[in-house]
């Protein structure tokens, strides 16, 4: 007797470097995993069943980079360079933050994935517990990472860390994993990274950092260090480990090969990118050069929202722009880069990204129905190009329906919308001096202590 059965949608799976669609087939899950895949699966043989006529199965969207609380700022700091961005208003913001206001933009953040079909995130932040809590609560699958920085009181901060990691790794049935967070080599010493890569190494559990997002990222770096900041994140033993590298837009001699040769999985936010004007990934190269990539869309302050279609579309785009080359990435590598690279990433191949038997049935279940996906000649090319989030009928993680009929099951919507609009006054409040941490500018290029 099977959990759930998922009858008569179309199944898009991965065939090497291609894409096949199984029409009107059925999906069977059991103990959280996909039991069978058939053209006609009873009912019968299920406790549970959803009839899904005419929707397409994708494996569920994977965000490889996120910060999910910021959905507080999203729509509060426009039209400005990335160190205004941080110096006069994030970090000033950031530093009114409460537990209790993470835990609420958290939650406003998932049900806005959970209605785009986003199953899984990599979320970098702070007040982790309350991520942890809001995942558990949404029912959705995270790779958190709590942030730290480089400041007088680093050592509480890698006590929370730890604290963080004994108490939420491996929770919420395995649907929650933690990793270590150190911000960035341009806020955190080689020593504070360095004793980051032993700590994650004690723990057995990776890394997720900030990489060469900006030319000035990279010339300070070489300024300071004589390095770029990849070479200097690998010199600090943090590719020793499972490590996230998120945008990674500007790579210096040998790069590359560090981030290949030791499997380093790089997250790309193309929107974020292009918002800030810090550069464009060249994601085709590295993909061509052996390195992992999936897609991100940092947090809702640079990026507004959480849509991992929008973002895919955007990324893909960029590409054939930046390259001149209408044949890169193609539309099956950029749907990969949402769903099994993105899984790969997150270090869960094997677990999600794929609908196969054996996977976690992590589904979402497109209407196939709208204007805008008619004619269909090529389901691939409408998913990358043309479907919306709004056309994601129901979601499932480790087979619990989270969404069904764009109804949200796990979490009140409307409670967390008025939860976070209470707090908008008093969480935009700018005070400078209470900053949590300083951008260094080229005005100030070795700035990197709290004020």
């Amino acid at each position: 007797m099977y959990d759930l059965v998922i009858q008569n949608c179309h199944i898009l799976q991965f065939k090497g470097q291609t894409a096949v669609v199984l029409p009107n087939h059925s999906i069977a899950i059991s103990d959280s995993k996909i039991a069978a895949i058939a053209p006609d699966i009873s009912a019968g043989l299920s406790r549970e069943s959803i009839q899904a006529h005419g929707m397409l199965a994708i494996p569920g969207l994977v965000n490889a980079h996120a910060h999910i609380a910021m959905s507080l700022f999203r729509g509060a700091v426009e039209d400005v360079p990335i160190d205004v961005w941080f110096n006069e208003y994030i970090w000033p913001m950031e530093s009114n933050l409460e537990p209790e206001d993470v835990y609420w933009g958290a939650l406003l953040a998932l049900a806005e994935m959970i209605e785009g079909g986003v199953t899984s995130v990599a979320d970098h932040y702070f007040a982790t517990h309350e991520v942890a809590q809001a995942i558990e609560q949404a029912g959705t699958r995270a790779v958190l990472a709590w942030t730290i920085f480089d400041r007088a009181h680093a050592k509480q901060q890698t006590k929370s860390m730890a604290d963080f990691v004994a108490c939420w790794h491996g929770a919420a049935g395995g649907r929650i994993s933690t990793w270590l967070g150190p911000h960035s080599p341009y806020v955190c010493g080689r020593d504070l990274l360095a004793q980051m890569a032993r700590q994650a190494q004690e723990f057995g559990v990776g890394i997720h950092i900030h990489l060469a997002e900006t030319a000035q990222q990279v010339e300070q770096s070489i300024a300071q260090y004589g390095r770029t900041p990849v070479a200097v994140a690998h010199e600090s033993g943090l590719f020793a480990i499972p490590a996230i590298a998120a945008h990674v837009a500007h790579l210096g001699k040998g790069d590359m090969e560090l981030l290949q040769a030791h499997g380093v999985g790089v997250a790309c936010c193309p929107k974020t990118a292009m918002k800030l004007g810090s550069g464009v990934a060249p994601v085709a190269a590295m993909r061509q050069a052996g390195i992992t990539v999936g897609v991100g869309t940092d947090g809702a302050a640079s990026n507004n929202t959480y849509d991992i279609l929008e973002a895919t579309r955007l990324l893909a785009l960029l590409q054939k722009h930046e390259m001149r080359d209408p044949q890169s990435m193609p539309l099956v590598e950029a749907l990969s880069l949402a769903t099994r690279d993105g899984a790969r990433v997150l270090g869960l191949n094997g677990m999600i990204g794929e609908l196969e038997i054996d996977m976690q049935a992590d589904i979402a279940l497109l209407q196939l129905e709208a204007a805008h996906l008619h004619p269909r000649h090529d389901v691939v090319a409408d998913l990358v190009y043309s479907a919306k989030a709004s056309d994601v009928d129901t979601v499932l993680v480790a087979g619990r329906v989270l969404m069904q009929g764009r109804r949200l099951l796990t979490i009140d919507k409307a409670q967390i919308m008025r939860e976070t609009a209470a707090r908008r006054e008093r969480l935009t409040q700018r005070l400078p001096e209470r900053r949590i941490q300083t951008y260094p500018s080229n005005e100030n290029p070795g700035a990197a202590s709290s004020k």
